[in-house]
């Protein structure tokens, strides 16, 4: 199933865009589900057709589905949120908050990662196009596998070397401590949920089938913003396939007024060119109308795409590279664009076979080959827009490299 996902700074119409390929492609014939993960759903308003936390068939070959996070909080966290209560509660805490407390940061964009895997597995529908929240959220709906994924570790870790041997057995002893002991249901509900995204981010970097879309309008704020997003994504090696500017005033549109806005997103339109080059740019128009309902989206999809297949990867590069000098000298080159020019700061840290890149608030885990484990990193820098790490033998090594 080819998977893309849309993102891009709130308020720059991403949705609309989502909407119209999913429109174009069912069109094609293509059994096509457009799922919206932002918690501000504004996909049912696109289509003009009224959408829940399930599937909903908007039109032939074409569905639609709003996330519902207390929906999937009910079905797959109640045990867990009963107990956070409970302790809560044992405590003398009541009223809302102890219904609040069950609920951990992270816990929406989980859910939305599992209908992803979900939907990928199933192979029930041809395309599965992502309403994303806006840009931050997206990253850090990317960055949730690794950074639960120690927090799951430690759990089963408690429950299988403390909890279950030790705390288990001297509750029935001693007095209330049984109320403060979790039953295996909650260890089980928590292990459920992170094992339904396992493996979401090998899903997400798969170019041959996942792509992400950049939507932006040609304005500062906007560029800067989905400059980084192109970073970070990079970054977790997930492919952008297209840029899409969006609300560009037609050369048909006179006055003074309108003219020097015209200037200005000229200027900004030929940054984007320059910066985001050569993934491929296409420029939408601000219609004279809402786009709102099929009409409307299928004109944009029409704009968008054209004669071509919306399901084509426009464009693939390699993010990561690995080349040898000489005997005990390794180059590892990673594309991180944008750098530089938002001022992003970078650390890596090796320990044993496996190396932390750390760029402004993300970081990822890279696990070494076995070639370049047992060496060290000698020194590491930018050259372009790659970060460039050198591996050499430990014996020639005296101490950790920085980034510079």
């Amino acid at each position: 199933m080819r998977t893309i996902i849309f993102t891009g700074k709130g308020g720059v119409g991403k949705t609309s865009i989502a909407a119209a390929t999913g429109v174009k492609a069912a069109s094609m014939g293509y059994k096509t589900l457009v799922i919206s993960t932002d918690p501000a759903h504004s996909l049912g308003d696109s289509f003009d057709v009224e959408l829940g936390p399930a599937p909903v068939k908007v039109s032939e070959n074409l569905w639609g589905q709003e996330v519902s996070v207390y929906g999937d909080l009910t079905l797959n966290w109640e045990v867990v949120r009963a107990h956070f209560a409970h302790l809560m509660e044992v405590q003398g805490i009541k009223g809302i908050y102890v219904e609040e407390m069950g609920v951990l940061p992270g816990m929406e964009e989980l859910f939305s990662l599992s209908y992803i895997k979900r939907y990928s597995e199933s192979n029930e529908y041809d395309l599965l196009i992502v309403d994303c929240a806006p840009t931050g959220e997206t990253l850090r709906l990317l960055s949730l596998p690794e950074t639960f994924g120690w927090m799951l570790k430690m759990i089963r870790t408690l429950e299988k070397y403390v909890v279950k041997p030790v705390i288990r057995p001297l509750s029935k002893k001693i007095g209330k401590l049984h109320e403060f002991v979790p039953d295996v249901e909650v260890y089980d509900q928590v292990d459920h949920l992170f094992t339904s995204v396992d493996g979401i981010i090998d899903l997400l970097s798969d170019g041959t089938k996942t792509t992400v879309r950049l939507v932006m309008n040609p304005e500062k704020m906007v560029i800067k913003e989905s400059m980084r997003a192109l970073t970070y994504l990079n970054l977790y090696n997930i492919t952008v396939d297209q840029v899409v500017i969006n609300r560009v005033f037609m050369d048909d549109i006179d006055g003074q007024y309108m003219n020097e806005w015209k200037t200005i997103q000229h200027n900004y339109i030929e940054q984007i060119e320059r910066s985001f080059g050569p993934i491929p740019i296409t420029k939408v128009p601000l219609f004279r109308r809402e786009v709102l309902g099929l009409e409307m989206l299928k004109t944009v999809g029409d704009v968008v795409y054209g004669d071509t297949n919306p399901l084509d990867i426009f464009y693939r590069e390699e993010h990561t590279s690995i080349t040898k000098v000489n005997e005990g000298h390794y180059i590892m080159k990673i594309r991180l664009p944008f750098v530089f020019d938002n001022k992003m700061e970078a650390n890596v840290l090796q320990l044993g076979d496996s190396l932390t890149l750390r760029i402004g608030n993300y970081q990822k885990g890279v696990i070494l080959p076995v070639f370049l484990a047992g060496m060290r990193v000698a020194e590491a820098g930018y050259e372009e827009k790659w970060l460039k790490i050198d591996f050499r033998k430990k014996e020639t090594v005296s101490a950790p490299a920085a980034v510079s």
